[in-house]
């Protein structure tokens, strides 16, 4: 696989697709402009090269149909800010408008199409999208790490047309940090995984039980694990079709010699509310009739002392219901503990990277990933389909 800076890109077209899927208030005002600026440097290195650059992202989910608050023009507002020079907007991502504003480029010009999801053929993975999109570009570039699990138009098929394709810079990073954590790891090698369901992390359980040193499991999830082993739950979140398989890693962590880290206590509450009346108990007197949200205090320091010596940590999920605040005090600990380590720390999943944020230690960890879906994917021991596209595209 190439990268931007492998290829000759001066004073040529360069389409780069990134992920510019940036949360908005209800006012469309940009809330965290992170993913804009993860961008940066992959186009501030075109525009170094006069390359005329050509943008395009999706945000949101319009489902094929223009919706109007999902418009990128606050993205191509900021992306101005941001580099100090006119970003200028198309009205689509195809059609002759489009061609037209291409072809008035000049090196050193940057366009902005429109959110590549107000056509259906982008999620399809259309051929005819996607060749309409490559006819833009003499260079492609693909910087939308968070997009790369998904088979787009934008970022899978149009490899298929284009002669010259490789990643950006962003693409590069947080493959070669995802390296570096899983690949050829300092250890010991911790990963903390959270959240509420087991159903959306097996894959992940399973691949990293064979890579990891010890394993924190956290989040509702943690309760299908303590349903297994026999302790009564009360109504906290259980899958008691994955029971089994619970047990099933629970046994292959012994026969590894791996150490798995459950809670030993938790914050229940009669409802999952922010004003319902929570206690902290030992997790084998949850009573029936209540709900686990948050790990407790003991849970904490036993967490806190398993990342003690660890060399590398990977975190995803969070511990609770770290939204409200009655029940986001393990996230929020966990998050401090996680940044005061030693460790390269790196932390994937949208949840996560909110709720290291709100701990306000973003600063402190080592890398932060910019995608959810991509990250969970690495973590299942799966090949991305943008990067498989790159890495079978012969320049």
């Amino acid at each position: 696989m190439k990268f931007i800076d492998q290829i000759d890109i001066r004073g040529k077209k360069v389409l780069l697709r990134f992920d510019f899927n940036v949360p908005m208030d209800s006012d469309l005002h940009i809330v965290n402009d992170a993913r804009i600026r993860e961008g940066l440097p992959s186009i501030n290195y075109a525009l170094d090269e006069d390359a005329k650059v050509i943008c395009m992202s999706h945000l949101g989910r319009p489902g094929g149909e223009i919706v109007k608050s999902l418009s990128l023009a606050p993205v191509a507002k900021r992306l101005s800010r941001l580099l100090g020079k006119r970003v200028r907007m198309a009205g689509d991502c195809i059609g002759d408008n489009v061609k037209g504003m291409i072809n008035d480029m000049e090196p050193g010009d940057i366009l902005l199409l429109e959110n590549l999801r107000f056509h259906p053929g982008e999620t399809s993975n259309s051929d005819v999208l996607a060749r309409e999109l490559a006819g833009y570009a003499d260079v492609y570039i693909d910087d939308a790490f968070g997009n790369a699990h998904r088979e787009h138009a934008s970022n899978v098929g149009i490899t298929r047309f284009v002669k010259q394709c490789g990643a950006g810079f962003l693409m590069k990073k947080e493959l070669n940090y995802f390296s570096k954590a899983l690949e050829n790891p300092a250890r010991p090698l911790v990963a903390i995984i959270g959240g509420s369901k087991v159903s959306g992390k097996l894959e992940a359980l399973l691949n990293l039980i064979k890579k990891v040193d010890k394993m924190i499991i956290g989040g509702g999830m943690a309760f299908t694990f303590l349903k297994a082993m026999g302790y009564d739950v009360g109504k906290s979140i259980v899958e008691e079709n994955l029971l089994d398989k619970a047990l099933e890693i629970m046994k292959t962590a012994r026969e590894l010699g791996i150490k798995l880290y459950f809670p030993v206590d938790c914050v229940v509450a009669e409802k999952m509310s922010a004003d319902a009346e929570t206690k902290i108990v030992p997790v084998q007197e949850i009573n029936s009739h209540w709900v686990g949200l948050d790990i407790g205090p003991a849970t904490i320091t036993l967490f806190t002392e398993a990342l003690s010596n660890a060399k590398t940590i990977v975190w995803n999920g969070p511990m609770g219901v770290f939204e409200m605040d009655a029940f986001g005090r393990g996230t929020s600990a966990l998050a401090h503990s996680v940044a005061s380590s030693y460790a390269l720390t790196i932390v994937g999943g949208g949840d996560t990277d909110v709720a290291v944020h709100k701990a306000g230690e973003t600063d402190n960890i080592s890398y932060i990933s910019t995608g959810g879906g991509a990250f969970l994917t690495l973590l299942e021991g799966k090949e991305l389909p943008a990067v498989a596209a790159l890495k079978g595209h012969s320049s």
